[in-house]
């Protein structure tokens, strides 16, 4: 009955072991469809955090026009990988203009993300291709969000003009 008990125990720690590493396995390649956008900021201090914002406001005006209609993930591959250049300038540029003395470096890799939300879709932690655009050392928080399938880069061009009613009462008031 021991041997039995034994040999029980060692069968289902190799069958869940198993079947763990094989859903491991399938989910880190479904992460493979997804070409997501990160900007680091040069560091956590609040004027690299604000910068890093505008950066991201030029990238997604940039961008978008390049990959609107891209309609698979190798078309949008490479896309972005024959703007890298440029996008490195682009980002250099708005860093310079608010008087900055970094630099921006874009690039495309496959890196390690913890899980995330965006609006109902959830991404969970594992590898995915990305375009890392790191501002200086890129060593502060980061904006991020996936350029395809396009969650941030479709609504850029509806010229959508946001309204806040406490900001209309605050500017009324402040200017009489």
């Amino acid at each position: 009955m021991k041997n039995f008990c034994i040999t029980f125990l060692v069968l289902s720690i190799i069958i869940l072991t198993s079947v763990f590493c094989l859903n491991y396995s399938n989910n880190s390649n479904a992460n493979l469809d997804y070409l997501r956008i990160h900007v680091r900021a040069n560091s956590n201090s609040e004027i690299d955090q604000a910068v890093k914002y505008k950066v991201k406001d030029a990238v997604v005006e940039f961008i978008t026009p390049h990959v609107k209609n891209c309609d698979s993930l190798p078309s949008a591959m490479q896309t972005v990988e024959g703007i890298l250049t440029d996008l490195s300038l682009v980002c250099s540029n708005v860093l310079y203009e608010n008087g900055f003395n970094y630099t921006a470096k874009a690039s495309l890799k496959q890196e390690l993300f913890p899980t995330r939300v965006y609006d109902n879709l959830t991404l969970e932690s594992g590898v995915y291709n990305a375009l890392i655009i790191e501002l200086g050392q890129g060593l502060g928080d980061n904006w991020w969000c996936v350029i395809y399938p396009p969650l941030c880069f479709s609504a850029a061009e509806t010229n959508v003009e946001y309204k806040s009613i406490i900001y209309d009462v605050i500017h009324k008031f402040f200017s009489r």
